[in-house]
């Protein structure tokens, strides 16, 4: 039993509107395996030039810009050896001035049938930029033969007809070392390449960007980090080049201005940075107590972004950090439940833009006497406990409020009745 490697389904290229394109200096596996033959009048298969065609394959090819000679190599080419099957290979190359009418056909190049292991036909003096056919059979003559011959092969096209220049990418890059977020330009540059396709970049091996133009303009690189360019050349049989760039030294260094604070308005924050680097200096400097040392305090009336920027080893880097200004809460100091509609109850106003927070109210000796979740106008306290009305007088309250950082409110409220 032959064992088969991979090679094209016959479904591509059994007929000639199906030939296989031919690409120089390429090598296909290929096969006839159930491979059939058209031989009605004027069909691809009605011609007879050495051999009659049986189980036939078809493939195209199109000669340069100067045309010439042109040699198929068929290597390493294995038979089938079932019972009464033959063991030759049929081979022709062809030229049609209608694609694919075998009424058109002209011999232009060997033509033969082989039991040969290995095989080469040759077409001299073929014209340029112009389309011919192989076509590969399976020979089905002789005493005692019932079935084609099925064989698989490798196969390659070459010679001055069809032979192109390789194509060559080389790649430039504006820097191999850098500081962290520096702009970096890679170049590709191109020779022998017709009809290029667009540039793909990758970075370790990831696609990153996709040009039309043969540069690349990125920042966000690391230590190590290598790019790679690859594109296309010739739009018939593409040709994929590509190469990498040396691998990037990238540095950097520890700038770090801290979490982001949340205050209430009218009050200071002490900013927590941290760098290794020098020449330290927040911004904007109108609001920090000192731009030039890692904690300074900061009075900002609005919310307000800092930044942090350091040097070192002649690279500047920076980190930023807000300051959140919480406005809108006010915490009334009295309230009068006393049943004559006017300031019966506590109401908090802006605590609707913070509805997850929790208020809590006590006696001036400490004693919890009340707690409420999602305090709001209309949960207001109304002076009342679950044991009735409270007396008159002086309560303290805990207002806990979660924002993206939890603050807390603390005073007193008088109640008058």
């Amino acid at each position: 039993m032959l064992t088969t490697f991979w090679s094209h389904s016959q479904e591509i290229y059994n007929s000639c509107g199906n030939a296989f394109e031919l690409c120089p200096a390429i090598t296909i596996p290929i096969n006839n395996y159930n491979a059939s033959a058209s031989v009605c009048a004027n069909c691809e298969d009605d011609f007879n030039y050495c051999f009659d065609p049986e189980a036939t394959v078809w493939f195209t090819f199109t000669t340069n810009d100067t045309g010439g000679d042109i040699q198929i190599d068929l290597t390493g080419i294995t038979y089938q050896s079932n019972p009464g099957q033959d063991q030759e290979i049929q081979a022709a190359i062809l030229s049609a001035l209608a694609p694919c009418d075998a009424s058109s056909f002209t011999l232009v190049g060997d033509c033969s049938v082989s039991g040969a292991t290995n095989l080469t036909l040759n077409a001299p003096g073929l014209n340029p930029n112009s389309t011919y056919y192989l076509v590969l059979g399976g020979d089905a003559a002789g005493a005692g033969i019932t079935s084609a011959a099925a064989w698989e092969a490798e196969l390659v096209i070459s010679g001055p007809g069809i032979d192109r220049p390789i194509p060559v990418v080389s790649i430039g890059q504006s820097a191999t070392n850098a500081c962290l977020n520096d702009n970096i330009t890679f170049t590709a540059g191109l020779t022998d390449c017709i009809d290029t396709s667009a540039f793909n970049w990758y970075v370790n091996g990831v696609l990153a960007a996709i040009t039309t133009d043969p540069f690349w303009i990125s920042s966000t690189f690391s230590t190590g980090d290598v790019i790679r360019v690859e594109t296309t050349c010739y739009s018939d049989c593409p040709y994929l080049v590509g190469i990498d760039a040396q691998p990037l030294n990238i540095y950097s260094f520890v700038v770090d201005a801290g979490e982001d604070l949340y205050i209430e308005s009218g009050q200071s924050a002490q900013l927590s940075g941290w760098t290794s680097g020098v020449d330290l200096q927040w911004s904007p400097a109108f609001e920090v107590s000192a731009t030039n040392v890692l904690n300074p305090i900061v009075s900002p009336e609005e919310t307000t972004t800092f930044t942090l920027k350091a040097t070192e080893n002649g690279c500047t880097q920076s980190d930023q950090v807000t300051v959140h200004i919480i406005t809108g809460i006010e915490i009334p100091n009295t309230f009068s439940p006393n049943g004559d509609g006017v300031n019966d109850t506590w109401l908090i106003q802006g605590l609707e833009d913070y509805p997850n927070n929790r208020l809590s109210i006590f006696t001036r000796w400490g004693q919890e006497v009340l707690t409420l979740s999602a305090y709001s106008e209309k949960k207001a306290w109304d002076g009342r406990t679950s044991a009735g009305n409270l007396a008159e007088g002086v309560y303290f309250y805990i207002l806990e409020v979660d924002a993206e950082e939890p603050l807390i409110f603390n005073g007193t409220v008088n109640v008058i009745r």
